[in-house]
């Protein structure tokens, strides 16, 4: 049998950063993808996972990426970034302008922002956000915030361990308003 085109027929180990890259570029630029609600990740095995999200939770990411704009930098709202866990997508990021002199728009990030923020969807689960976490801040993010919309709290993860605060100064009073 003559196989067309070099997809392989079964994936076995796990994608290089690069192959990832190159699909989830792929996912960006294809028309069919262009209208789905929520976002699209890629895990290690190139295997698309989709987050429905609801309307309070874009009120939220967009409220925080009005916050991180006083920081200067750039704020984004769902930045893809490589990791070991996939292609990850924060809801929100702030990256710095040396990381955007250096980035600029790269999809996805090679490197992650110096902050990405997960705001918590009912579907997520504590070892998945946890897993994230570690992986973001694997991929060079100083900090990772877990941002909980149903008890209206947030989590602040630095590199050596859950902190009080961020090491951000973000005033954070009214995001869930």
């Amino acid at each position: 049998m003559v196989l067309m085109g070099r997809e392989r027929e079964v994936i076995g180990a796990p994608l290089s950063n690069g192959e990832l890259a190159v699909r989830y570029r792929g996912l960006c630029e294809d028309l069919r993808f262009a209208n789905l609600p929520g976002k699209i990740e890629l895990d290690v095995w190139g295997r698309l996972l989709m987050s429905p999200a609801s309307n309070y939770h874009s009120a939220i990411q967009t409220a925080l990426s009005g916050k991180l704009a006083a920081l200067g930098g750039r704020a984004f709202v769902e930045a893809s970034v490589l990791t070991s866990a996939g292609v990850l997508v924060a809801d929100v990021a702030w990256a710095s302008d040396e990381f955007m002199q250096v980035r600029g728009f790269e999809t996805p990030y090679n490197r992650a922002p110096e902050l990405c923020i997960e705001v918590v969807s009912p579907s997520d689960s504590r070892k998945e956000l946890s897993e994230k976490v570690a992986a973001y801040l694997e991929a060079g993010a100083e900090e990772v915030w877990i941002v909980f919309p149903q008890s209206k709290r947030c989590e602040f993860h630095g590199r050596q361990r859950l902190t009080q605060r961020s090491r951000y100064p973000v005033d954070l009073a009214d995001i869930f308003s």
